[in-house]
C-alpha cells in the first residue's frame, strides 16, 4: 500500500502566488531549467479567487527590463500604456483652477524615441502573464489551494507540513504571501510600522478626450489623487482619502460616486464614466525587522509595505525578486547552500536598506502633501516650481522612478542570471 505521507522534495518552496512569488519562480526556472524543482503554495484555488482586481501599476523601466528578460513582458505589452509625461498639481478640492506646478517628460533620454521610464499595466494582466509563464513548466508544482501549517529548519533542509497532511522539504522557503504574511509570523519575524488613518480608493474610468499617455498626480489635503493612463480612452484612478470620508464615498450609489470622481478629475478628460469596480484598502507602513533567517527569506509586501504616494510598492517587490534570484543563482553555481545565512545575508544587506529608505521617503512625502496648512502649501508649491525649472533635477527624478539607480540586480539591467 503506498505511503500517502511520503515526503516530497523540492529545491525551493514559495509561500504565496503573489506577483513577487510567481516572478521569483519564473526567474529561477529561467535560470536553471530542469535542474531545479520549485513548489508554489497558495491559499486561493488555481486561477485566483474570481474577485476582479481594479488596480493598475506603474511598472518602472527596471521592472520592465526584468520581465522582458524572463519572457513575461511580451504577454502584457498590448495591455501596457507608456507614460509619456507627468503633471503635478497642488490645490484644494474646491479650487476652480489647478495650475500645473511641475511637468516633465517621462523618458530616459531627451528625444521622443527614448525609452519610457514607466508603463501603466492593469493588475489582472500582470497576474495572468506571470501565472501563464510558470503554469505549464514541468519543474514547477503549484499547490493551490494549499496552506503551510508549520515548518522547521532541520539543519540540512526546511521541513514543511501542509494543512492537508502532506510533508515536503526544501533547501529554502520564501515568504511571499503579502502584508499579512503567515510564514513571516510563523518565523517570528516582527515588523515595525503604523497606520495612516487613510484609505486608498481605486477604480477605472472611460473618458472623452485622449490622455496622450499623460499621468496626473494631484495633491489634495486628504492625499494624492492619481490619474494613470490605460490603453484607449481609459484611466485608472487611485486616490487617498481620510478613512471616514472614504467610507462615505464608497457607500454612495453609482451616480454619487461618479460625482465625487468628476469633482476630482475636474474636467481634464471631458465627459467620463466609471467602467470598473470600486475597491479600497486601509493604508499603512510596515517593515520586517529581518528579511532572512536560516533557510527562510521574505520578498515583496511580506518584507515591506509602503505608502502608494509614489506608486513604487510593486517595483520594490520586483527588485527583491531580482536580488534574491541572483543570490540563489550565484550560490547554486558555486556549489553553496542557497538556504544558508551566508547566502541569504547578502540578500538582506542588499535589499533592507533600500526598502527602509524608500519607505521613509514615501512616508515623508505623504506627511508633506497630505495637509492644507497655508505655509506648508506655499513652501511645497515653491519647491515644485523650482524643480520645474531645473532640467537636471527632473532627469534625476525620472531615473529614480525608473528603478535604474543604485546597486542594480542583473535582471534590472536586462542581463540573465
Amino acid at each position: 500500500m503506498p505511503d500517502t505521507h511520503a515526503t516530497e522534495r523540492f529545491d525551493i518552496v514559495i509561500s504565496g502566488a503573489s506577483f513577487a512569488g510567481l516572478a521569483l519562480a519564473r526567474a529561477l526556472l529561467s535560470a536553471f531549467g530542469g535542474d531545479l524543482r520549485i513548489a508554489v503554495v497558495d491559499r486561493a484555488p488555481r486561477g485566483g479567487t474570481g474577485v476582479p482586481d481594479a488596480r493598475a501599476f506603474a511598472l518602472s523601466a527596471g521592472t520592465r527590463h526584468m520581465l522582458e528578460t524572463l519572457g513575461v513582458w511580451q504577454r502584457i505589452a498590448d495591455e501596457a500604456q507608456a507614460v509619456t509625461e507627468i503633471e503635478i498639481t497642488d490645490s484644494s478640492l474646491e479650487a476652480g483652477i489647478r495650475p500645473v506646478l511641475l511637468k516633465y517628460e517621462n523618458r530616459l533620454g531627451e528625444d521622443a524615441a527614448s525609452e519610457p521610464a514607466s508603463h501603466i499595466v492593469p493588475a489582472p494582466a500582470l497576474e495572468h502573464a506571470l501565472l501563464a509563464s510558470v503554469a505549464s513548466d514541468p519543474d514547477l508544482t503549484l499547490i493551490a489551494p494549499g496552506e503551510i501549517a508549520r515548518f522547521a529548519d532541520t539543519g540540512s533542509a526546511m521541513a514543511i507540513s501542509l494543512a492537508d497532511g502532506r510533508e515536503i522539504t526544501a533547501a529554502l522557503l520564501v515568504g511571499a504571501e503579502g502584508r499579512r504574511s503567515a510564514s513571516r509570523e510563523a518565523a517570528r519575524i516582527r515588523t515595525v510600522g503604523w497606520r495612516y488613518g487613510q484609505t486608498a480608493i481605486v477604480t477605472t474610468i472611460a473618458h472623452e478626450r485622449p490622455h496622450g499617455g499623460r499621468a496626473i498626480q494631484h495633491f489634495l489635503p486628504a492625499g494624492p489623487f492619481a490619474i494613470l493612463p490605460l490603453p484607449g480612452n481609459r484611466a485608472c484612478l487611485t486616490w487617498t482619502e481620510d478613512a471616514g470620508e472614504a467610507k462615505r464615498i464608497l457607500a454612495l450609489d453609482d451616480a454619487g460616486f461618479l460625482a465625487e470622481v468628476e469633482t476630482r478629475v475636474a474636467g481634464r478628460l471631458g465627459a467620463i464614466e466609471v467602467v470598473g469596480p470600486r475597491q479600497s484598502w486601509p493604508l499603512e507602513m510596515h517593515l520586517a525587522r529581518a528579511y532572512a533567517a536560516p533557510r527562510f527569506a521574505l520578498v515583496g509586501d511580506a518584507a515591506h509595505g509602503v505608502h502608494p504616494i509614489a506608486g513604487q510598492g510593486v517595483n520594490l517587490a520586483f527588485r527583491d525578486v531580482a536580488a534574491l534570484s541572483e543570490v540563489i543563482a550565484d550560490a547554486l553555481r558555486l556549489g553553496l547552500d542557497p538556504g544558508s545565512l551566508e547566502a541569504l545575508g547578502r540578500y538582506e544587506r542588499w535589499r533592507r536598506f533600500d526598502s527602509f529608505m524608500s519607505a521613509a521617503a514615501f512616508d515623508g512625502l505623504n506627511k508633506l502633501f497630505s495637509n492644507d496648512w497655508l505655509l506648508i502649501r506655499a513652501a511645497r508649491d515653491f519647491g515644485l516650481g523650482l524643480v520645474d525649472r531645473l532640467p537636471a533635477v527632473k532627469q534625476r527624478l525620472v531615473a529614480e522612478a525608473a528603478g535604474l539607480t543604485g546597486d542594480l540586480p542583473r535582471l534590472f539591467k536586462s542581463q540573465r542570471l
